[in-house]
This record gives C-alpha cells, sequence and structure tokens, in this order.
C-alpha cells in the first residue's frame, strides 16, 4: 500500500470554502486545524519568511483559487522554434501543485517555490476552460494529463477530484483523460461510468529502484493490483517507464518488470507506453545529494544535454531504450502505442527506423487504439 497523506493543517482561501472539493477534503479531515484565509498570498510571505524544508512544508494543505491557466502544452510539446527534444502533443491540467510522496529524483523539489501541498478548489473554472478547448477545436483529438505538477491521485481519497474529472470527460469524444499516479488509490474509479475516456497510467520502476529510490510510494505489487482493478472496471491502462535508471542489474529487472506486466493484464487493456531515461538539472542534483545522501543516481554517468539538464550518455540510453523496445513488442497489442518521452531526433530515429513525425502524427499514433473508441454504455 502506499503511504496516506494526513497534514497537519489546513488553510483554506475564504473565496473556496464552500466549493465541492474544499468540503469534501473538510469533511475527510474533520480532525484536522483549519485556516481560514483571505488570499494564498499571506502564505507565500509566510513560507519566505520560515522557510520551512521540503518535508516540513508538504504537512500543510492548502485550498486556493486558481487565477491563471489550468490548461496548456506539455512543457516537452511546446511549439516552438529551436525545441531540442521530439513531442507526442500532449496536454496537461494543473489542479495541484506538489507530492507528498519522496522520490530522489523528483524535479518538483527544485522547482516548486511554494513549499506547501496545495490544491485549487475552483473546479467549475477548470471544466468551463476544458469544455471551451475541446468544443472549440471538434477535430483534434486531445491527450490530457493531470501529472505534471502532482500525481494524479494521491490526494483522490481527499478531494475526490479525479473521479470529478473522469465524469467531465466521459462527455467528450474528442478527448482522452490520463491520469499518471505512483499509488495504488484507485477505488474511488471504479464504479465510475467512465465510457472510455479515461486512461489510469502508473509510473513505473524495478522493485529495487521503487524500494530505494521511490519513498513512500505503493509497491510495483500493489500498483499492478490497481492496474488490475481498473481493466476490471473497463478502464485501458498505460504504464510509463520514466525514469530508466541503470545499474548493474537493469537489464534484468527491467525485463522481468515488463513481463511481470503482462503476465497480469491482457495486451489489449494496454493503451500506451512510454520510455525515458534518468534526468535532471544542475540543481536537482545538489537537491538529491542533500536530500538523499544515500542515492546512488546522483553519481551516474550523467553529462550535460542540449536542453541543458544532465543525462547519460547517449549510448548507454539507446541501449536501454532498444531493450525495452525488444522486450515490449514481444508481447504488446498491436494497437498499444510505444514512445520515447522527451529524447532527442537522432535518438528517436534510432529506436524507431525513421526521423520522427510531427506532434500531432506522433500523439495521433499513441492514441490510434483509442480516437475510434465509441461511448460504452456499460462501464
Amino acid at each position: 500500500m502506499n503511504f496516506t497523506y494526513l497534514p497537519n493543517q489546513v488553510f483554506v482561501e475564504r473565496e473556496v470554502a464552500h466549493s465541492v472539493i474544499a468540503q469534501k477534503v473538510l469533511r475527510t479531515l474533520s480532525g484536522v486545524p483549519v485556516h481560514l484565509i483571505d488570499s494564498v498570498e499571506h502564505l507565500r510571505r509566510r513560507a519566505k519568511k520560515l522557510s520551512p524544508t521540503i518535508a516540513v512544508g508538504k504537512k500543510t494543505l492548502v485550498l486556493a483559487r486558481h487565477r491563471g491557466s489550468f490548461f496548456k502544452y506539455c512543457p516537452a510539446s511546446q511549439t516552438r522554434g529551436g525545441k531540442t527534444n521530439v513531442c507526442c502533443n500532449y496536454f496537461v491540467v494543473n489542479f495541484a501543485s506538489n507530492c507528498h510522496m519522496e522520490c530522489s529524483y523528483c524535479y518538483l523539489q527544485s522547482y516548486l517555490n511554494f513549499p506547501y501541498m496545495l490544491v485549487y478548489a475552483n473546479l467549475e473554472d477548470l471544466f468551463a476552460e476544458i469544455k471551451a478547448v475541446l468544443s472549440g477545436s471538434p477535430q483534434s483529438f486531445f491527450r490530457i494529463g493531470t501529472g505534471e505538477l502532482a500525481d494524479s491521485l494521491a490526494l483522490d481519497p481527499l478531494t475526490g477530484y479525479a473521479q470529478k474529472l473522469v465524469k467531465f470527460f466521459s462527455e467528450f469524444q474528442n478527448a482522452v483523460l490520463e491520469l499518471k499516479t505512483k499509488t495504488d488509490c484507485v477505488k474511488g474509479l471504479l464504479s465510475l461510468k467512465h465510457r472510455g475516456k479515461t486512461v489510469v497510467s502508473w509510473s513505473m520502476n524495478t522493485p529495487f529502484i521503487q524500494k530505494t529510490e521511490e519513498h513512500k510510494t505503493a509497491s510495483v505489487k500493489h500498483r499492478l493490483i490497481g492496474a488490475q482493478q481498473c481493466v476490471d472496471a473497463g478502464y485501458k491502462v498505460g504504464f510509463h517507464f520514466d525514469p530508466l535508471i541503470y545499474y548493474p542489474d537493469w537489464e534484468k529487472d527491467y525485463h522481468a518488470l515488463v513481463n511481470q506486466i503482462f503476465d497480469r493484464l491482457p495486451s489489449e487493456a494496454i493503451a500506451w507506453f512510454s520510455i525515458g531515461g534518468l534526468r535532471m538539472s544542475p540543481q536537482l542534483k545538489e537537491k538529491m545529494r542533500s536530500r538523499f545522501p544515500n542515492s546512488f543516481l546522483p553519481l551516474g554517468e550523467l553529462v550535460p544535454s542540449a536542453d541543458g539538464k544532465l543525462r547519460y550518455l547517449k549510448q548507454i540510453r539507446t541501449k536501454m531504450y532498444l531493450k525495452m523496445l525488444e522486450w515490449l513488442r514481444e508481447r504488446s497489442s498491436p494497437s498499444t502505442g510505444i514512445y520515447a518521452c522527451m529524447e532527442r531526433p537522432e535518438v528517436w530515429s534510432r529506436l524507431f527506423g525513421s526521423s520522427p513525425l510531427t506532434d500531432v502524427e506522433i500523439g495521433d499514433q499513441v492514441t490510434s487504439g483509442l480516437q475510434s473508441n465509441k461511448f460504452q454504455s456499460e462501464t
């Protein structure tokens, strides 16, 4: 089982205090101290003054109104000049920020400047924004995830957010929602009428890496139990082998992990796989050294790449990718999408045997097995 999140205190902006999300959280955390505030900016000033550690900051939950845009391109999919990596036309909706789990390699620990767990409770604004995007481009197909700045399901037992998103996306033909997690918090999803418009995905790593580097996350066994439950409830599922980590037993362990997935789940139930090598900014490397002194990850053969991140040497990454592709293709369904995340065009060509397609074409290939899906009246 994963570690259930229980904050020491909750701050609620008055503007969202009566929202569906806030009321669900406050009912669930009835014994936790609650503080009403006029604006989250008060907490930003407080955090700057107190400078809480990352671990301490995560013990405070904040419910606020998001005043910007919820919907945006994934950072890897931004169609702008000079990009260095191949992209898959992915979009993200940020309904929360921060994660109570403690993966040593998590980029959030060097990226976020607000130390507390933050959930945006103005659900109606989120829905209105997504509806406008989807209705405005009825001929386009959107793959939209919620796992950029927070785990998609880690707080769902408190907020019910994912459940409401599943119901919302079930009404649209031209989009699929991806919920990406390292938990087994799927209970709230199993009885929903999702109509085939949600894919529940897991970030996967070997049991060795899960135990040593992915602290407070669900075990590989429990992630797969959650995946099986979702498949039984009619969902398609996905798996992200990202980051792939190079260590002496990587080949044996990752091969065993791939087989473990296919031994439990039917191949036709898997919507997609992604693969991506360990990468980090120089700032994250230093943060990892201070917060996780026993981690071996900052000690790997990491070199600067064109996007400013540190990565394994290209020959190491390519070797790992080719092995993963071999194992996945041996057992995958023809309709299952497989793609490399945030990789160079020359690496993509080496893996897939041709020059990279456009972002939209790659996205269409990844979702080809879902775009023809009709609504499923039973689920």
